[in-house]
């Protein structure tokens, strides 16, 4: 059973990596999102056929991680998801055309041999760790606040954004405040896994909408829809993928394990390789840059007094000129820049 959920966890990873690129893709053809306006936003996502097919990648990647929580313990499981990062770093550099830098390379490499460590760690008694239930008193008391922290988070990720001549962010700011959300809709979704049966199938789901799990995935699947699409479609998926899954993926593990009650594994070698995987995992995180310091920019919009402006301060024309060359389509992230000045 372990392997099975092994092989649902790296299918979930194809799935939800080409989930990501897909709606990147989609994301750059509709106008700027803003999360002041969730219904405006909601309503071009839906009305973008490219978009939907990857919401549907990404919600067939949601099935294939309840199999998984079913078969692995939550340690194990969000190991194998953060080696996805590998596949979807590729594939944000060959169909997005996104460059990758020095560090976010070194970070595949990380990723790679966290994915090693966390496999080897496997053993067959760690079926007879895995959790279905946690006591909803301890699941609120860390649910709660996490949601607070990613809301308060991506708000002040977007004040500081509007600060005249600061740099363009990266996106790790919004990659961190979307990970706490994740991380709360993965232990929802580890409570749902244990619920679900074929057995007495009304009582499961009375069982069910009596726990907070499907409320809590209502939420962050509604805000992190907003919130992750605003972000992913003003910053490079190479980083706000990346991010948001290493931040989902420590989140789970810490604050499920203790949700959860699952032990960590009690042989000193096979504890020592699950901890390090995870932080490496972890150190990929650390290893992301902040900002984008090569990131094109272009003035909002060509208006007269900006033209003359800039015909006036020769400093000024030149910057606009290296900013932005000529027969470039703006990118939803240099649109961000120049809002902030």
């Amino acid at each position: 059973m372990l392997w099975w959920g092994v092989a649902a966890a790296l299918l979930a990873n194809v799935l939800y990596s080409t989930g990501f690129v897909l709606e990147k893709r989609a994301l750059s053809a509709l106008p700027a999102l803003c999360t002041r306006q969730p219904a405006r936003v909601v309503r071009h996502l839906v009305g973008s056929p490219l978009w939907l097919g990857g919401s549907l990648a990404l919600a067939a990647g949601f099935a294939a991680q309840l199999a998984v929580y079913r078969t692995l313990p939550l340690a194990a499981a969000q190991g194998i998801f953060v080696s996805g990062l590998v596949l979807l770093l590729l594939l944000s550099s060959v169909v997005l055309g996104e460059r990758t830098s020095g560090r976010e390379r070194q970070g595949i490499v990380a990723i790679l041999v966290a994915l090693v460590l966390v496999v080897a760690s496997l053993q067959g008694d760690d079926a007879r760790a895995i959790a279905r239930t946690a006591p909803p008193a301890r699941l609120l008391a860390i649910a709660v606040p996490s949601l607070a922290a990613g809301l308060l988070l991506y708000a002040s990720a977007e004040r500081r954004a509007r600060r005249r001549h600061r740099l363009p962010t990266a996106g790790v700011p919004y990659g961190v405040a979307v990970g706490l959300l994740y991380g709360v809709s993965s232990l929802a979704i580890k409570g749902v896994s244990g619920l679900l049966t074929t057995r007495d199938i009304p009582g499961a789901a009375a069982e069910l909408f009596r726990s907070p799990y499907p409320y809590l995935l209502v939420f962050t699947g509604a805000t992190g829809l907003v919130l992750s699409q605003t972000a992913l479609q003003r910053c490079r998926a190479s980083v706000i993928v990346p991010v948001c899954s290493t931040v989902t993926c420590v989140f789970t593990v810490a604050c499920g394990t203790v949700a959860f009650g699952e032990p960590l594994p009690a042989e000193p070698v096979r504890l020592a390789l699950r901890l390090g995987g995870t932080a490496v995992a972890l150190s990929v995180l650390l290893a992301l840059p902040r900002h984008d310091r090569g990131a094109p920019a272009r003035a909002p919009d060509p208006a007269p007094a900006t033209t003359s402006s800039a015909a006036r301060d020769p400093s000024a024309s030149e910057l606009s000129a290296g900013e932005s060359p000529a027969g470039e389509p703006p990118s939803p992230l240099t649109e961000l820049s120049h809002e902030a000045r």
